[in-house]
Formats: structure tokens, C-alpha cells, sequence
């Protein structure tokens, strides 16, 4: 057996049950810890920090260094991307991410073409290939990007909001542009990930968010086709690469979804039980989650109960431990190397 087939996320993907569930935590490297804050100090401000490769590797590398967790994932955000194709993108501190907004047919065909923006985002290649050579060898290197839907949303509202209500305004207005705008992204996310392959990410995962918000046919039209889209090319493109997808309060919309995609996990947020995903969706492969962030601000006995809960729903078919969505910046380290241990050792 290879190396690379050794380490415990990959044969957690390729469908092992596996005795202990190899884990990782979305946004492990983030606010909660005080080395990450330090080296955003350093850095400037967010986007500078996405931009410096090597400050971008470093705090990758923060909490592999402080907990061995299994995976590192890439040090980006999901709007690097659509600054990449063009609209203007800011942070407010305090308040997140604000973009040049995109709604028009006239602003979707002015975007820049989708081989224009690796100039853009070759920072961010280049702190893959640092990662590559640097993490620890059975620790697994993760790249990512938005979904289109997710990354439309932001587009189209120029900011985060709470019900996605601009994005699904143009998409039931003016149809033909909203679905040029999904169109264009799906492309560019191929490339982009496909990009992060050749620097040397083992596995991708695609995040949509905002998911749940789409319902009936529009789940299918904008979360499950172009997802569909997006890993069919990856794996033609790089054979037997495995991909993550996260279809976030999807609800019902869990099952079957890897089926529909040809992915090779889903991750599940906790808005479902650990029992209900068991039963629904990890029966026909590899599942990702699912405890709430809200333990590692609390901890105590809960947070123990909770962890060993999802470990036995699970420890039937192939999973790997995560949260149900990122760590939030009040959250305790010594709470998550309680998880890892319980997850761990019981």
C-alpha cells in the first residue's frame, strides 16, 4: 500500500469504515486562535493575508501544529474567486465581505474571461505548493471553493445576507442572466480547483453554503447541476481525485446528492441528526460531520456526549468526523483538543 493511500481521510473517501474516523474542523485555521491572530496582525488586514503565500500557509499550519488533526484545508475564501473575474472586493471589519455587485447581462459578459484569472489567484497556487512540501506526510492537504449558487449570491447582493433574497429576486426576474452569472462560475470553479490539484491539493471540497435556501427544482437546477458539472470535469481532468460536497441545509436534499454529483462524500451540517444522516445518506457512501460549533464554546460533558454520539451514529460506514459548519471565533481551543480527544480515544 501507498503512502498516500494510508492516510485516513483518502480511505475514509475511497468508502473504508475505519475503527477511529479520521477529523478535521472547517475554518480550524481562524480567530480562535490567538497564532492566528497574530499572523493576520502581521499581515495587514484578510485579504492581504489570503494574498501572502507564505502567511497563508503558516496559518494552515497553526492548528495542524497545535492538534494533528487529520486534514489541513487551504487558507482562502470563497470570494477570491469572483474578485478574480473582475467585481471589486472589500472587507469592513466587523461586518464581513462587500463586492462590486453583478446583475446585469451587460456586468456578466464584461466579467473577465475565465482563463484570466489564475494572474489573480496565483498566490493562492503557490501557498498549496508551499503546503504541499510542508505539511506533515500522513496529514492530508484539502483545496476548496464556493459552489456557484453560494458565490452568485454574494455577487449578486454585493454582501452576505440572511435570506439570499437579491440572488433568488434575479433568478425568478431575469432568468437568462442569473443563469449566465451560474454558468460563468461553474466554469471558473473548475478551473480554479483544477489549479489547486496540480499545485498539490489531495482532495477538494466544494462549499454551498447557502444551499437550503434553494428549493424544488431550483435546488436541482442550481446546487445539484452545477456541482454535477464541476466534479464530472475535475475527475476527467484528474482521475481519481476524491471531492467533498457540501450542500448546506439541504435537508431531504442529502439523499441521494452524492449519487446525483459523483461525489465522493457529503458533508452534513448539524440541522440533521447524526442518526437521520446515518440512516439517509451515509448507507451509499462516505458522510462528513456533523457536531454543532456552539460545543467547542461551551464544552464540558456536553460537548463529550455530543462528540460520542456522532462517532456511534456514524461507526457503521465511512465518515469523517467534522462540525456541522466552521468554528466560530468564541470558541475555545482547549475545547477542541477535548473533541479530538474524545473522538480519539472514547
Amino acid at each position: 500500500m501507498t503512502e498516500t493511500k494510508t492516510k485516513t481521510i483518502l480511505r475514509a473517501l475511497a468508502g473504508e469504515t475505519l475503527p477511529t474516523p479520521p477529523i478535521w474542523m472547517m475554518r480550524q485555521a481562524g480567530r480562535y486562535l490567538p497564532e492566528y491572530r497574530a499572523t493576520r496582525a502581521q499581515a495587514g488586514d484578510f485579504l492581504s493575508l489570503c494574498y501572502n503565500s507564505d502567511l497563508a500557509a503558516e496559518v494552515t499550519l497553526q492548528p495542524i501544529r497545535r492538534y494533528g488533526f487529520d486534514a489541513a484545508i487551504l487558507f482562502a475564501d470563497i470570494l477570491l474567486l469572483p474578485q478574480a473575474l473582475g467585481p471589486k472586493l472589500w472587507f469592513e471589519t466587523g461586518e464581513g465581505p462587500r463586492m462590486e455587485t453583478t446583475t446585469t447581462m451587460d456586468q456578466v459578459r464584461a466579467l473577465k474571461p475565465v482563463e484570466a484569472i489564475h494572474d489573480t489567484l496565483a498566490p493562492v497556487y503557490e501557498t498549496v505548493r508551499i503546503l504541499s512540501r510542508e505539511l506533515p506526510r500522513e496529514t492530508t492537504l484539502i483545496g476548496f471553493a464556493g459552489a456557484p449558487w453560494t458565490v452568485a449570491t454574494y455577487m449578486i447582493a454585493g454582501r452576505g445576507t440572511k435570506d439570499q433574497g437579491p440572488a433568488h429576486a434575479l433568478k425568478n426576474t431575469d432568468r437568462a442572466t442569473f443563469t449566465a452569472l451560474i454558468d460563468r462560475l461553474t466554469e471558473a470553479t473548475v478551473e480554479y480547483l483544477s489549479q489547486q490539484v496540480l499545485a498539490g491539493a489531495e482532495v477538494i471540497k466544494l462549499f454551498d453554503s447557502w444551499a437550503g435556501s434553494l428549493k424544488g427544482a431550483d435546488f436541482d437546477d442550481f446546487a445539484v447541476k452545477p456541482a454535477t458539472r464541476i466534479i464530472a470535469e475535475l475527475k476527467a481532468r484528474h482521475p481519481g481525485l476524491p471531492i467533498i460536497a457540501f450542500p448546506r441545509e439541504a435537508g431531504d436534499g442529502y439523499i441521494g446528492f452524492a449519487a446525483k454529483t459523483g461525489a465522493d462524500c457529503v458533508a452534513i451540517d448539524n440541522s440533521v441528526t447524526p442518526e437521520w444522516a446515518a440512516e439517509n445518506v451515509q448507507t451509499t457512501g462516505c458522510v462528513q460531520g456533523n457536531l454543532s460549533p456552539t460545543h467547542m464554546v461551551t464544552g464540558g460533558q456536553d460537548l463529550i456526549d455530543a462528540t460520542r454520539r456522532v462517532v456511534q451514529a456514524f461507526k457503521n460506514g465511512p465518515h469523517i468526523f467534522n462540525l456541522g459548519h466552521g468554528i466560530t471565533p468564541d470558541a475555545n481551543p482547549d475545547n477542541v483538543a477535548l473533541m479530538i480527544d474524545t473522538v480519539r480515544n472514547g
